[in-house]
């Protein structure tokens, strides 16, 4: 059997302070895990279960990229957020900071007409990811992002919603996490739009940032 052109290869993720990188087969994220992001948006959250949305592991660029701003939207946001890389039976394998961007004005067309987000959420560059750390995240640990030195985000993990141990036994209630799967926890408040030229650093305590300028 031959191809019939050369199949793509897994994005990867570095991780800290070894030779090993950690190669993403799947982006499972969480919607509405902050309350105050999600009074920003109008939403109310949902105590019983994590609200998912997925990514696809192409729409991944490395830390330190550059990302075109992107078609088809006048308003592409930010969202700083904890990301958990899985090991084997789901379990934390390590974790790292990561951006998820969002062209609002898709979502908020597809909201309002009661469609999927995937548009709004799934497209290339959408992911981005800095290098993982081994272990789990301080629960105190605090999140933060800047755009061009001034900060827009910031709060404790312990304002998530759903926390690690919930997401992980929900995820698991659904799908079959492993190797190679990353969750994006959800976002705190303080999201809003970005333009060519903007630079931004997303930051969590115990791991290295995650950067990212806007073309």
């Amino acid at each position: 059997m031959t191809h019939a052109f050369p199949p793509r290869l897994l994005p990867v993720l570095p991780v800290t302070g070894s030779d090993l990188v950690y190669p993403v087969a799947r982006i499972f994220c969480v919607g509405r895990n902050y309350e105050a992001h999600a009074a920003e948006m109008g939403n109310q959250v949902d105590r019983e279960a994590p609200f998912w949305f997925t990514k696809s592991a192409f729409a991944l660029i490395p830390s330190d990229g550059i990302l075109p701003y992107p078609p088809g939207t006048q308003d592409l946001h930010h969202e700083v957020e904890l990301v958990l890389a899985l090991g084997e039976g789901g379990d934390v394998w390590g974790f790292g900071v990561g951006l998820d961007m969002t062209r609002r004005d898709l979502q908020a067309k597809a909201k309002a007409a009661g469609k999927p987000w995937d548009t709004a959420k799934d497209f290339e560059g959408s992911a981005i990811v800095g290098p993982l750390v081994r272990g789990r995240p301080d629960p105190q640990a605090v999140l933060a992002l800047t755009v061009n030195g001034v900060t827009r985000q910031e709060a404790p993990l312990s304002q998530m919603v759903h926390g690690i141990d919930a997401l992980l036994g929900h995820v698991r209630g659904l799908y079959s996490p492993g190797p190679g799967d990353l969750i994006m926890t959800g976002t705190p408040a303080g999201v809003g739009p970005v333009v060519p030229g903007d630079r931004l650093e997303g930051m969590l305590d115990g791991v290295p940032p995650v950067t990212l300028r806007i073309a």
